[in-house]
């Protein structure tokens, strides 16, 4: 008999046999897993063979023709072979040691960490850049910006005092200034940025630096960019309020108004819970907003109707806006000439509110705050401006097909006799001017000099709808149009809960 020692001894020797043996088992297992999915695989070789025109297809036609009424039975025999083997390598593998039982080892290692005063000293050598922005003030001094803007340096202050590129940038208000100093204050870079003419698509760009030579300044033309932003609102109390809430600008208002004239009376016919959504340009100098562009699609609902509208250009015309149906929303005169106004007189006889006695009334008047930018309802030239009697301050535009229209008692002309206009420009502003009682805008239309119902004329004035040329163009851009004024739509919505 083997004594206990020995017993002991040999332990070791047969747990290494056995895990040899489970090892081996396994091993075996996966072999003939791999050999009869070789063997599937060669069969149905035979077979894709045995199908094509070959000699020793009718010798072993039988075999193909057992294997195919039999697929079942070989499946399940050869699956069966594949379990029995692997359920006696799972029993020896299960003979094997416990895991909790194999022996542990434990490393250790040392990690060098760099002290923190070393990492303190590193951040105190990096020069920290700090940025700043604020926009000019009216009379304006280098000093009183660079105030502003937390910078102390009177080398900079006297520098962009004596310069004149800089003198001149600091001259008006309202242009939009960067500027990067150190952590000690001192200016390394200042921006200002700025359009000569409202309608420029290009900016100008002053930039005045700090290098190994001291500061130097330079100015630049670059082009802007434009950007695309949504918004909408819902009109309970006016559609300058609504406006206001969606923090629209008021150019893009002007511009909605206008879109929709043709359609929507927004000084009779605009209802409480009127809902709008509008997809608009912002041009952005260096990725600075610098003014708004022009609406490229827009959505109105009023009561229950629903009117749609998108900006399209064909090739060598001037764009315009159509229905998301290819029909023309400009018409040849705008509904009105001044916006968020209301109607205080018609054409027709009417007392004279300062001579009080019954007189024609051949216009129509307008209230409005004085200042209230008034626009030429259609493309022109100015055949008069200045001042005309009772009328005050006065434009006369001459439109195509003998028309006419006039714009009196202005507080301010800003147009001259001769100067080529276009539909929606501003040609005045509403004043009091001549025989006026108060700040309101007089419009007239006259069809071969004779006073007639501007709204009669205006109604019956459209423009041509998109030519079949462009029509697949222009179809694909409605489509994206109302992806646009859906996502527009559930802005709205999801700001209003």
């Amino acid at each position: 008999m083997f004594s206990a020692g020995l017993l002991t001894d040999l332990m070791p020797l047969f747990e290494s046999l056995k895990a040899l043996a489970a090892r081996a088992l396994v091993n075996t297992v996966h072999g003939l897993a791999h050999g009869a999915g070789q063997v599937l695989l060669a069969v149905q070789r035979a077979l894709d063979w045995l199908d094509g025109p070959h000699p020793l297809a009718t010798r072993l036609k039988p075999m193909a023709a057992f294997l195919a009424r039999h697929p079942q039975k070989i499946s399940t025999a050869l699956g069966g072979g594949l379990l029995a083997v692997a359920g006696g390598a799972f029993a020896v593998a299960s003979l094997g040691p416990d895991a909790a039982d194999l022996p542990v080892s434990h490393h250790t290692e040392e990690v060098a960490v760099p002290s923190l005063a070393s990492q303190a000293q590193a951040l105190d050598l990096r020069e920290l850049k700090l940025l700043r922005s604020d926009s000019t003030h009216v009379a304006d001094t280098a000093e009183g910006l660079l105030r502003r803007l937390g910078i102390v340096d009177p080398q900079a202050a006297q520098f962009m005092r004596i310069h004149p590129l800089v003198r001149d940038a600091l001259s008006r208000a309202g242009r939009s200034v960067s500027a990067e100093t150190t952590s000690h204050q001192q200016l390394s870079r200042l921006v200002v940025r700025w359009l000569r003419n409202e309608t420029d698509s290009q900016f100008q760009r002053l930039t005045v630096e700090r290098d190994g030579h001291g500061l130097s300044a330079r100015l630049e033309t670059a082009p802007m960019n434009a950007s695309i932003r949504l918004s909408g609102g819902t009109v309970t109390s006016s559609l300058f309020a609504a406006s206001d809430e969606a923090r629209l600008p008021d150019t893009i208002v002007n511009q909605l108004t206008d879109i929709f004239s043709s359609q929507i009376d927004f000084h009779r016919t605009l209802r409480k819970g009127a809902r709008f959504g509008v997809v608009y340009e912002v041009l952005e100098a260096d990725g600075e907003p610098v003014r708004t562009g022009k609406v490229l699609s827009a959505e109105f609902t009023n009561g229950d109707k629903n009117y749609q509208a998108v900006w399209f250009q064909e090739s060598g015309q001037k764009g315009s806006y159509y229905s998301l149906e290819g029909k023309s929303l400009k018409r040849a005169y705008l509904a009105a000439p001044v916006a968020y106004s209301r109607k205080t007189s018609g054409m027709g006889m009417r007392l004279h509110p300062i001579f009080q006695t019954l007189q024609k009334h051949n216009g129509v008047d307008y209230a409005a705050p004085s200042g209230t930018p008034t626009y030429t309802v259609g493309d022109g030239v100015v055949d008069f401006a200045g001042v005309q009697g009772g009328y005050g301050n006065m434009v006369i535009v001459r439109h195509a097909n003998g028309h006419s229209t006039v714009y009196a008692h202005l507080s301010r002309i800003q147009v001259r006799k001769g100067q080529t206009v276009t539909q929606g420009q501003v040609v005045g502003n509403v004043g009091s001017t001549g025989w006026s009682t108060g700040p309101h805008l007089h419009f007239e239309f006259r069809v071969n000099g004779v006073y007639t119902d501007p709204q009669r004329v205006i109604q019956q004035a459209q423009s041509a709808p998109i030519s079949p040329a462009a029509r697949s163009a222009f179809l694909r851009q409605a489509d994206a149009a109302r992806l646009q004024l859906a996502a527009a739509g559930q802005m709205r919505d999801g700001n209003e809960l």
